[in-house]
């Protein structure tokens, strides 16, 4: 193995405030060739259409064709790049780019999405959490609940533990309720017994925990009792009050969106 391909540790393990962290699941050398290749391309470097200098990019990388390749190949299957003989590797148009990847939902947080991306999440939210919701109050287990209450129970000590930043004493700690909301999320998500919408939690949770950051962070309105309604419904087994109290909680987001 050469310098170039000797493996780094891997850092695909969640961040602290429930954020997922790195996800490609390559190592060393080609796992940082794609995040850096994939950074170059939402940053504008390479935009839509633009060619590859894959010469000027190994040297830049420091990597070697084998390493380029394999990235250029990962990021392929995510929609971002393709190759036409007598035309070489290209960026694909953005319409084209997997945006249910968890790579590329993280690539496009990470470089600073506009408006209209959150916009458009919100809507994916209020088209797939009540009817997870009123899923959830028809299949619930008790371990379902145990979860829900978990993360019900965080978000009420998160919004009471005092936090000192510069000298300044806030009540709430946003770090510990960013995780109890991605917590519940997730969990409602589970709830449902629909496997297609647990998996939606790739989507919507890295999305989540971004808009949270920014609201948990100044005044906003408490979270908890919204999110209480939708456990209590649930509990009872009120597919329809589950429902309509899921499309609260989105309202609540919307309101508070920043």
């Amino acid at each position: 193995m050469t310098r170039k391909d000797r493996g780094t540790p891997r850092t695909d393990s969640p961040s602290r405030d429930g954020a997922p962290g790195v996800s490609y699941t390559g190592r060393g050398v080609h796992r940082i060739a794609v995040e850096a290749l994939a950074r170059r391309i939402f940053d504008g470097t390479y935009a839509e259409g633009d060619l590859l200098d894959l010469p000027g990019l190994m040297a830049e990388l420091d990597v070697s064709q084998t390493v380029l390749r394999e990235a250029i190949k990962v990021l392929t299957t995510k929609g971002l790049l393709d190759a036409r003989q007598k035309r070489g590797t290209f960026v694909r148009p953005r319409d084209d780019w997997n945006l249910l990847d968890s790579d590329v939902l993280r690539w496009t947080i990470d470089s600073g999405a506009p408006g209209a991306f959150f916009t458009d999440l919100l809507e994916l939210r209020r088209a797939v959490e009540p009817a997870a919701a009123a899923l959830a109050a028809l299949h619930r287990t008790d371990t379902d609940l145990a979860a829900l209450d978990a993360a019900l129970s965080a978000m009420a000590a998160a919004e009471q533990t005092p936090v000192v930043t510069d000298a300044v004493m806030t009540e709430g700690d946003p770090v510990l309720a960013v995780r109890a909301d991605a917590s519940f999320h997730t969990a409602l998500l589970t709830a449902s017994g629909n496997p297609f919408f647990a998996q939606m939690r790739r989507v919507i949770i890295p999305a989540l925990v971004v808009r949270d950051r920014l609201v948990h962070a100044g005044r906003h309105e408490h979270p908890l009792p919204a999110h209480a309604r939708v456990a209590d419904r649930v509990r009872a087994r009120d597919r329809d009050g589950a429902f309509a109290a899921m499309l609260d909680v989105i309202e609540l987001s919307r309101r508070g969106h920043p």
